[in-house]
């Protein structure tokens, strides 16, 4: 059966669309539907059109944006996959100018010219789903939180000079409730994993992991599709930012071993406070952190590597069917 890659830039209201052969030929001209259920209902019928191919559809993960295509797609078992919008970016090469229409032809093209790395996405579980947007509104109100809580402390100085009483009272009670917020909000992604067997089974095994906390584990959860969507710690090390890579070329340009920008920081962080939590509980990271130090290993370089002994354990414990043992040093 013949192949058909079509490709799709997604944008708020619309999305753009082309599909080229296996030669290269344009089938599906550029074209617009209206990012709506309406306008995929019509996108779908008009894929019917191609009943002697082998269709596969890919677009750039563009979050929110891509949401309801994803959704549509996997109730119809539509064939399709999420690209990296960075690596969209460096395979195109040089290029001037851009627009939708070119972008949805240069990912059908993409998508021809890699077919054999392309991978079907499949839609996480509902409760998956679910818990991730709760934590992205947690993220969102922890931020705001943070600004808020910073701009009260500038407040308090100037207050020393201009009588400023009112707005640091509101500026108080925006606190509080950004608060109740937040722990409303865990309390919602709890209760999903409390009332999901699969999630609450891992979500306890990893929490027994020292340093681990709820949100930790909700995170690790969530970036792993609950441990589906990576199969080793390794891989998941390099996602997170906490594996060392070297930087050398030839016999004069030796970089230091480093880790590199291109990660998810906000898990690096979240592991590095579960890292910091282990380090001052558990005696065996304890003295492997002080042993370190006394080598005159740099104190982040230390952390980091705590962090990846912590997501070992962390993949370990998820695999077994018992939480994690204690081990004194």
């Amino acid at each position: 059966m013949k192949n058909l890659f079509i490709g799709i830039d997604i944008s708020k209201d619309v999305f753009d669309y082309c599909g080229l052969d296996e030669k290269n030929q344009v089938l599906i001209s550029k074209q617009v539907c209206p990012n709506s259920k309406e306008g995929i209902r019509k996108f779908c019928n008009m894929l019917k059109e191609f009943n002697g191919y082998s269709i596969w559809i890919c677009m750039e993960h563009t979050g929110h944006y891509g949401s309801l295509l994803c959704y549509e797609f996997s109730t119809r078992d539509i064939r399709y996959s999420l690209l990296n919008p960075l690596e969209m970016k460096h395979s195109v090469g040089i290029t001037r100018g851009k627009t939708d229409a070119v972008d949805a032809f240069r990912i059908a093209s993409y998508a021809l010219s890699n077919k054999h790395k392309l991978k079907a996405y499949h839609l996480p579980v509902k409760e998956l789903r679910k818990l991730k947007i709760l934590m992205s509104t947690r993220d969102r109100l922890v931020k705001v939180l943070v600004q808020i809580k910073n701009g009260l402390k500038s407040l308090e100085i100037e207050a020393q000079i201009i009588p400023m009483k009112a707005q640091i009272k509101e500026m108080n009670q925006l606190i509080q409730q950004l608060d109740k917020s937040i722990l409303s909000t865990e309390i919602q992604m709890k209760s999903i994993i409390a009332e999901t067997l699969e999630l609450k089974n891992n979500f306890d095994k990893i929490t027994s992991v020292i340093g681990v906390g709820n949100i930790t584990a909700i995170k690790c959860i969530l970036e792993t599709d609950n441990f589906t969507k990576f199969d080793n710690p390794r891989k998941f090390n390099c996602h997170c930012g906490l594996a060392p890579f070297k930087y050398q070329s030839g016999s004069s340009i030796r970089g230091k071993t480093k880790t590199s920008p291109l990660c998810d920081k906000s898990l690096k962080s979240i592991l590095f406070k579960a890292a910091c939590s282990a380090i001052q509980h558990d005696p065996q990271l304890k003295n492997y952190y002080l042993r370190k130090i006394e080598e005159g290993k740099h104190k982040l370089s230390v952390i980091n590597a705590v962090a990846s002994k912590i997501v070992l354990r962390i993949f370990a414990v998820s695999k077994r069917d018992q939480n994690y043992v204690k081990i004194y040093a």
